[in-house]
């Protein structure tokens, strides 16, 4: 799988943009701010529906505009697909494949797979649960339509199930209410939890060689899921926490506090890694998110690189590079010279200013 072009309109700081990818390795460069994130953001909305940085439509939109639109040109397989998306403020955005709309922004899925890898992704292993959350969840929302309906419904419920919650501290008489959510907390919530131990056994059949081959054989990583409550036990715990939610106005208990650990030889990476023992489990992770993507969309995702290489010691960028093979990636960075200097090969150069983009090579 490959991106041949995409065109931007009123995105973000694009008035328009129209650019060519090769197949190979791409490199977007240019001074901070200019706009080389945004190109990588809307393949990702292409992809996902969403952005990765967890930005609404509204602020995507160039502000002098009231929608914005992106065509994404592939090749999949040998056949040429087209992905449109049309944002607007204050509206849900209009998807097409092939100039066919689509009833649910869900049908997407599995059209293009992504990779994204960006500075923050180095901290994920000592950052907060949410952001591991985060990060399960954006995955298997590519790779698994069911899950993705599971946790927008599942979302939904929390929502509706806190606002009850809200009411009946005002109102005691709505609290027999709180049952008809809670079945359905309890019907989509052991889905999640289900899904998501199956997704950590998943990585850990990968991410063990890639880690060893990463720490110079000194180190054996592997993932544990930590739900913050077991499918068997989550009814009682449910129910054992009624009165501490009332008090809260909030659902304490179910799988959106769950967590997820990485030990390195059996020891807590968060806890007791140094930060380049937790930078090096970081990048073991994203490595396996390439190999879990092509081993179950049984084909190969396009690899998003953003200001990623310039936080990495030259060891982990040549394992990196050396890693992608024939996957196509698109690489930002502030200059050329990482690469000219590592004689890294790449195929096309674009050089980004202000929201401009031209060709160099």
């Amino acid at each position: 799988m490959i991106i041949k072009s995409l065109e931007l309109e009123n995105y973000r700081n694009y008035k328009t943009l129209q650019i060519e990818f090769d197949r190979g390795v791409n490199i977007l460069y240019g001074d901070n701010a200019q706009g080389k994130t945004n190109i990588l953001e809307s393949i990702f909305v292409s992809a996902t529906t969403k952005s990765h940085k967890g930005s609404n439509d509204k602020d995507i939109i160039n502000f002098a505009a009231e929608e914005a639109h992106i065509k994404t040109i592939l090749d999949k397989d040998g056949l040429e697909r087209r992905v449109d998306m049309h944002l607007r403020k204050g509206r849900s955005k209009g998807i097409a494949i092939d100039k066919v709309r689509l009833k649910k922004a869900t049908e997407l899925l599995g059209i293009l797979n992504v990779v994204f890898f960006s500075p923050e992704d180095l901290s994920i292993i000592k950052n907060s649960p949410s952001e591991r959350r985060r990060f399960v969840d954006m995955e298997l929302c590519q790779i698994d339509s069911i899950y993705l309906h599971n946790l927008n419904d599942y979302n939904k419920i929390i929502k509706q199930r806190n606002r009850l919650l809200k009411d009946i501290f005002f109102h005691p008489e709505y609290r027999d209410m709180i049952k008809i959510w809670d079945n359905q907390l309890l019907v989509y919530g052991k889905k999640l939890i289900e899904r998501r131990a199956m997704f950590v056994d998943q990585l850990n059949e990968i991410i063990g060689d890639i880690h060893k081959k990463l720490s110079g054989q000194k180190e054996v990583l592997r993932i544990a899921y930590a739900p913050y409550v077991k499918a068997e036990d989550f009814e009682s715990r449910l129910k054992q926490s009624m009165e501490r939610d009332i008090k809260a106005k909030a659902t304490g208990v179910g799988p959106h506090k769950d967590d997820f650990i990485f030990y390195a030889n059996d020891i807590d990476v968060r806890v007791f890694g140094s930060q380049g023992q937790q930078r090096t489990a970081a990048l073991s992770l994203k490595l396996s998110e390439i190999e879990l993507v092509k081993k179950i969309a049984k084909n190969n995702p396009v690899l998003l690189l953003d200001d990623v290489l310039s936080e990495l010691d030259s060891n982990r960028q040549n394992y990196l590079l050396n890693s992608i093979g024939d996957i196509q990636t698109i690489i930002t960075c502030t200059g050329l010279d990482e690469f000219v200097n590592n004689r890294f090969a790449y195929d096309k150069v674009f050089k980004v200013t202000d929201g401009t983009v031209a060709k160099e090579n």
